[in-house]
């Protein structure tokens, strides 16, 4: 906890904060930050531009999809929607600060992501170079990271504790007299 005092002119200005999990609360926010920003932009990509989407993800120059087998717009679109799904889940869960919806968010994430990592870690596309293929096993490797971190980090409370409001000490006046200052 931490209390900090200011002097006003009749009291002092008292103001209590309780750090109960402050950092955790912290770093769930950035991490459910992280993973719905991803989401929604993956998504809104897959299912707005699919093509696109398939021959250049993650962009930068870089094809990692349509390295890997035909086109197929069902499926491109599905994969959007997906990644919307959970998305508006994660975004959810940032919105109203709840970590059982965190540990519900990153539990998802998790279940998607190891798989998805196994994928890409046993699967090399012939056309895809060794940098492309180190920074797609990366990105997989950090979805199911962030899902667990989410598990882990959410604090035991369900939603952050309160501030309280700051409140003024005032002191009580001297005597029943109008003067401030005794006579010289």
């Amino acid at each position: 906890m931490r209390i900090s005092l200011h002097g006003t002119g009749d009291g002092i200005r008292v103001r209590m904060r309780l750090e109960v999990n402050r950092r955790r609360w912290l770093a769930l926010q950035i991490m459910l930050g992280i993973l719905t920003a991803q989401a929604f932009i993956i998504g809104a990509w897959a299912v707005c531009a699919p093509h696109s989407w398939y021959t250049s993800f993650p962009g930068f120059g870089m094809q990692w999809i349509s390295m890997d087998g035909p086109y197929n717009h069902h499926l491109a679109s599905d994969v959007g929607a997906f990644f919307l799904a959970v998305g508006a889940f994660t975004a959810a869960a940032l919105y109203f600060m709840d970590s059982l919806l965190a540990r519900v968010a990153g539990l998802g994430w998790l279940v998607f992501g190891v798989p998805h990592l196994i994928y890409h870690t046993f699967h090399h596309p012939d056309g895809m170079s060794g940098v492309s293929y180190g920074l797609s096993i990366a990105a997989a490797i950090a979805l199911p990271a962030l899902g667990l971190a989410c598990i882990l980090v959410a604090p035991r409370e369900r939603r952050p504790v309160p501030e309280l409001a700051p409140f003024t000490l005032r002191f009580p006046r001297r005597g029943g007299s109008s003067r401030t200052r005794p006579p010289r």
